[in-house]
């Protein structure tokens, strides 16, 4: 983990699935890199946003 790393939750679509995933980086375009990087060209991403530290 790196200074200044957050949480994020990606939304993404896999194969008409709709999933969501927590990932911790700087920004949420490393958050998108992160998952293009793990699931390829396959996965949709829908939304990123921060996770709030109340929210659960």
């Amino acid at each position: 983990m790196r200074c200044g790393s957050k949480c994020f939750v990606v939304e993404m679509e896999i194969r008409g699935e709709l999933r969501r995933e927590a990932v911790t980086t700087r920004t949420s375009v490393d958050a998108r890199k992160t998952i293009r990087i793990e699931y390829g060209a396959e996965a949709q991403i829908l939304s990123v946003r921060e996770k709030n530290k109340k929210e659960r």
